[in-house]
């Protein structure tokens, strides 16, 4: 996820919740802050009542601390009440982390996109792993150094270390469904470019959207191609997808977002995602006029703080997000590659 924008038009009601707290932000619609140990510190999900209990959306990471959490919330108040599902909105781990756990231990569906939860499972199953060959040639095409590559191989199989092992089935979401909950319904609205098959949640009734992380109010998604697939264009599916909640959602909703804070703006906001992105790749063409350039040389143009080998989670999301950008002008026509005997891969105009 990229650094801080500017959110001057937007609004925030709420404050967050102090740990293991939780805010109601619209009638039975609960507000719950996650810790996590990243730089990115936390994860809001989402409590919402239904006429016997409540559902959870997402979940946070796989950890002690947020498990004990958990296990303090659930014996007072309204999380007293039975648990009935468990929603997903996509499959990494700090929203689908204890999907699994909390599942199992009370006996719920979980429901989720079957991309987001097949793609889960064949994550999972890669930890421990040793790295592929393809993710090697990824990553050594995207120029990265051999002591670099060597992190990456030290480091592949990670995905899993905070999911609990998922549940062997699952409930379907699909873009359009409608969801009763309580006294309300929500409809299901899937978009794409920072996860396989992102479910939304809508409800007209209260005015409010779960976004997720497809709009974040002080942050962009990141929005990364992948070793196992190196010729995706997520970029595109991510800007339909921009249109998409521009068309379906109205801008007077209170978005609920995975992460920073519920604001009111949402049109504004994804203006403002579009008009960045857009300026980014420009910077982008800009580097390329000046001759060719690898992945790695498109950074200063994409990202505003160094990007070095140092962070190895950074440079992994970086480069990700810098072959995304650079997919999209390839496939635009605007862009052309070139694989040197190194097999480093070389980026340029099109004449």
């Amino acid at each position: 996820m990229k650094p801080p924008e500017s959110t001057a038009l937007l609004s925030y009601p709420y404050e967050s919740p102090a740990s293991r707290q939780h805010l109601e932000v619209a009638p039975g619609v609960r507000w719950i802050r996650l810790s996590m140990p990243f730089r990115l510190d936390h994860i809001n999900v989402w409590a919402i009542d239904t006429h016997d209990g409540w559902v959870l959306v997402d979940t946070g990471l796989n950890t002690p601390d947020t498990v004990a959490d958990w296990l303090a919330m659930m014996t007072q108040g309204p999380l007293a009440r039975p648990l009935q599902g468990v929603y997903a909105t996509h499959m990494h781990p700090d929203h689908i982390g204890l999907a699994g756990w909390l599942t199992r231990r009370v006996g719920v569906p979980l429901h989720m996109s079957s991309l987001e939860y097949l793609s889960c499972r064949v994550m999972h199953a890669d930890t421990n792993r040793e790295a592929p060959p393809e993710g090697v040639l990824f990553h050594r095409r995207a120029g990265w150094s051999e002591a670099a590559i060597d992190s990456y191989r030290s480091r592949f199989g990670s995905f899993g270390k905070y999911i609990h092992a998922l549940p062997e089935s699952y409930r379907r979401l699909q873009d359009g469904d409608q969801i009763q909950l309580g006294d309300h319904s929500w409809r299901v609205i899937v978009t794409s470019g920072h996860s396989p098959e992102h479910a939304c949640l809508y409800c007209p009734d209260l005015k409010v959207l779960i976004s997720g992380d497809q709009v974040l109010p002080r942050i962009s998604s990141n929005v990364s191609v992948f070793a196992t697939e190196p010729q995706a264009n997520p970029l595109k599916e991510w800007y339909k997808s921009l249109d998409k909640l521009m068309q379906e959602v109205p801008d007077d909703v209170l978005v609920l977002p995975s992460h920073n804070e519920p604001f009111y703006g949402l049109h504004e906001r994804l203006n403002s995602l579009r008009s960045g992105q857009n300026d980014a790749l420009d910077r982008l063409h800009q580097v390329l006029s000046i001759g060719s350039q690898r992945v790695v040389d498109a950074f200063p143009a994409l990202f505003k703080r160094p990007i070095g080998e140092q962070d190895a989670q950074q440079l992994s999301l970086a480069t990700g997000e810098a072959v995304a950008c650079l997919n999209f002008l390839v496939q635009q026509g605007v862009a052309q590659c070139a694989v040197d005997p190194n097999d480093v891969a070389w980026y340029s105009l099109k004449a």
